[in-house]
């Protein structure tokens, strides 16, 4: 309980910030790069090598995948029945495809379910949905925005960023037996600040702005993200007979909001990022009840 609150209360600190103590126009922007350059590798690194591998953690993966292609085919039908512009379509299948796995997904699942499940939200998140931003969220900006398309700026995305390197790394230490005691610390107390830095920048972020024609789209962009995504893969795993909490992480990080870089790319690409940020912020909040609802269920 101690934990889950420790998620509310720093969201809330973010939002009340932004509107009361004026904060520097790029802490936000900071904290990111102090998130994603230094504490998520730092997590990695602790996490990873306790990892004990098993023959149906590639569910964890697959489910990440899943999410995002079945998003892209949801969209794309729903967006050529209702007559909706390729910006709407792209922005949806971003937000819909791309899960919080890693900001919200890794709070929110270590308070629910311990250092254990963290272990599994870190793999859905490094090796299933960082891969789809970094691969499917280049490919779906390029289709709905006309951008450029490289190969080469892909691969170069993927093999330089520093949650995958670490990745690799945790990877070699956890089969080698792990890292000695003192630098397993070190690596544990960079990464606590994860959770308080991630969700205080995400409420520093929390803005929405309303615009004519875009409720029903809202609407259907959370119904899939929240709802539809999690049924998805909770099919996905009792047809292939996934269980326990292998099962529960990945239907879990199929029903976080989602990502924050989602809306960051439609800004980026015009993909009309009002929407997207909507839907992220609204995902944002509706998931701090629905994602522990869904476990509750499970």
């Amino acid at each position: 309980m101690t934990a889950f609150l420790l998620l509310i209360v720093c969201l809330l600190f973010g939002v009340l910030a932004a509107r009361v103590l004026q904060p520097p126009a790029q802490l936000a922007t900071a904290l990111n790069w102090f998130v994603i350059t230094i504490a998520l590798p730092a997590l990695v690194l602790y996490v990873v090598p306790q990892v004990t591998l098993s023959s149906d953690m590639w569910f964890l993966v697959v489910a990440m995948w899943l999410v995002f292609l079945a998003s892209w085919v949801f969209f794309a039908v729903t967006g050529r029945l209702l007559h909706w512009s390729p910006a709407r379509v792209g922005a949806l299948t971003l937000a819909g495809g791309l899960g919080n796995t890693a900001f919200i997904g890794y709070p929110m699942i270590e308070a629910l379910h311990g250092q254990a499940g963290l272990a599994l939200a870190v793999v859905a998140d490094q090796v299933g949905c960082f891969l789809m931003l970094a691969v499917g969220g280049a490919v779906v900006t390029a289709r709905y925005s006309g951008a450029h398309l490289s190969v080469a700026g892909i691969a170069r995305r993927v093999l330089l960023f520093p949650a995958f390197l670490a990745l690799l790394v945790a990877v070699a230490a956890g089969a080698a037996g792990g890292w000695p005691p003192g630098i397993e610390s070190i690596f544990r107390r960079i990464g606590d600040t994860l959770v308080p830095l991630a969700l205080f920048s995400v409420g520093l972020q929390v803005h929405a702005q309303f615009a004519p024609g875009q409720a029903g789209a809202v609407i259907l962009g959370l119904l899939y993200k929240l709802v539809l995504a999690p049924l998805l893969i909770l099919a996905l795993g009792v047809a292939t007979g996934i269980g326990g909490l292998t099962l529960t992480v990945g239907v879990l990080q199929a029903a976080m909001a989602p990502m924050v870089s989602a809306a960051i790319l439609a800004e980026q690409h015009d993909l009309e990022p009002r929407l997207a940020n909507l839907v992220l912020v609204l995902g944002i909040l509706v998931s701090f009840v629905s994602v522990p609802l869904i476990n509750w269920l499970l």
